[in-house]
Parts: structure tokens; sequence; C-alpha cells
């Protein structure tokens, strides 16, 4: 039995990650994309005249869509265990 609620806790992690490392790939590059806009602004760099793109934004872009590939996982995943933790030090089992 134990076995079994392993196994589905290790697929339940597996989906969170996944959709959330998504999650984080994208948000993270359009969050450092602003943040690229804002740099931009300060250095007094003017942005591309056709499309409006800020200078340096793939740099800023890929960066914050690598932090944010590992971090949005890696936070969601441990929030899940702690959560566990909490049920199973409190005597519930209704989180497997």
């Amino acid at each position: 039995m134990a076995e079994e609620e392993a196994g589905s806790r290790r697929w339940a992690y597996v989906g969170v990650g996944c959709l959330t490392s998504v999650i984080g790939f994208t948000g993270g590059a359009m969050i450092a994309v602003f943040v690229a806009k804002i740099v931009g602004a300060f250095r007094g760099c003017v942005p591309d005249a056709e499309t409006g793109a800020p200078c340096d934004w793939f740099v800023y872009a890929v960066g914050g869509a690598l932090l944010g590939l590992v971090s949005i996982p890696t936070i969601a995943i441990w929030r899940m265990r702690s959560g566990e933790a909490r049920a199973l030090a409190s005597g519930n089992s209704e989180t497997g």
C-alpha cells in the first residue's frame, strides 16, 4: 500500500513540475523583458524603432526564462512536500 501511495505522489510531483516549468519559463522571460525595458530606459537606450524591443532584450529573456524554469517548479514541489509533511504530522492522511 505504501508503494502505491509513493508512486502516485511521484506522478503528482512530475505533473506539477512539468506544468510549473512551462509557466516559470514563459513567465520568467516576460518579466525579464519588462526589466530590460526599465533598465534600457534608465541607461538611455533607444528601443528598436520598428518593434519597440528594448536593448539586450534577448539576454534578459533567456536569463529570466532559465531562472523561472528552475525556481517556480522548485518552490511548488517544496510547498507540496511541506504540506504533506504537515498533514502527516497532524495525523491527516488525505494528501495521498
